[in-house]
Formats: C-alpha cells, structure tokens, sequence
C-alpha cells in the first residue's frame, strides 16, 4: 500500500494515518483531545506524542475538559513528574486554560464542533497535493482560527498548530494524491 511519505515504518504511525489521519471528526471531546495534543507536540514530532497518547488519556482525565479546568498547581505538579507526558509546565498549564475556554465556547455554541468546523464552512477542504513539500504549514484558514482561539484564550495554538490540527481531524484532506487513503478519504466526506 502506497502512503503519504511522511509515515514511518512505526506500527503506530502507520495505524494512525491509516485510521484516522484525515477522517472528519465531530466529537466535542475528540476534537478537544487533538486540539491539546497537537499542542502539546509543539516543538517535538507528532510520533513523541503518539506513543504518550494513552498516558495523556490517563493523567488527563481521558481529556475531560470539565475535570482539567477545576486543576489547581498540586495536579500541575503531579502531571510534572509523570513520565508518560511531554513534562513542559507551560504546556500542562495551558491546557487548564484551553479547557476552560473551551466550556466558554460549548456554552455560546451549540458545540465546539460547531465553532471549529465554521472555519472551513463546515466541510472538509479537498486537496490534491502530489508531493509533500507542497502542503502548506498554515493556509487563512488556520490563522484566522489561530487568531480566534488566542482571542478567546487558547494558548499553544498558533497558524502551525492549528493547521496540523486541521489536517488531524479532516478539515482538510492532506493526503497525497497516490497515498491509498487520498481516495477514500475524498468519496467519504
């Protein structure tokens, strides 16, 4: 099977690309999910965070944005010395912000997969890149949603972030053309 090429040889890896890279999200809590993995990945490969994904699941309250945005500085220290997660404080603390400026935004929206598919309209935005070097790191839309998000209080979500976010949940189809997944991710959405 023909990938993109940015996959490794790592189980992992190739589960993640072949199952849920690019496939449309919806789910409130997913998306929230993804969106605080991606920051947390700033500065590191997408790979580092993938092998910690079910430890995050666990130190962070299977990403409960309810539960995270009532941590205090105790839990913070606590998440500072498990092994399981990328320890950065300012990315542990941000996601105590992220949540609570997330329920800010399920409680103006119906719900925060509302909010974040609007910034594509509401549908998947369909590519047809034949190599990897021409996918962008930002296009308008992830900085307009990078800009939205620090206004409402987001923190670690820049245009770069919010792209990578973007092509996770399948706002945008970012498989190459000859990837076997470009195809069915394209009919499906």
């Amino acid at each position: 099977m023909k990938r993109c090429n940015w996959v490794t040889d790592d189980p992992i890896y190739m589960t993640y690309h072949d199952i849920e890279w690019g496939v449309p999200l919806h789910d409130d809590m997913k998306l929230f999910e993804m969106l605080i993995l991606e920051g947390a990945q700033a500065g590191l490969s997408w790979l580092t965070i993938l092998k910690r994904r079910e430890s995050y699941r666990i130190a962070y309250d299977g990403f409960d944005p309810v539960q995270i945005s009532k941590w205090d500085s105790k839990k913070v220290t606590v998440l500072l010395q498990d092994p399981g997660i990328i320890r950065n404080k300012l990315k542990v603390e941000s996601a105590i912000v992220n949540a609570r400026a997330y329920l800010e935004i399920t409680a103006e929206f119906k719900s925060f997969d509302e909010f974040i598919w609007s910034f594509v309209d509401g549908q998947p935005i369909q590519n047809s890149w034949q190599e990897t070097g021409q996918i962008p790191t930002t296009t308008p839309e992830s900085e307009t949603m990078s800009k939205e998000l620090k206004y409402r209080g987001f923190k670690f979500v820049g245009p770069t972030i919010c792209y990578a976010f973007m092509q996770a949940v399948g706002m945008v189809n970012d498989h190459l053309t000859d990837c076997f997944r470009y195809e069915t991710i394209r009919n499906n959405t």
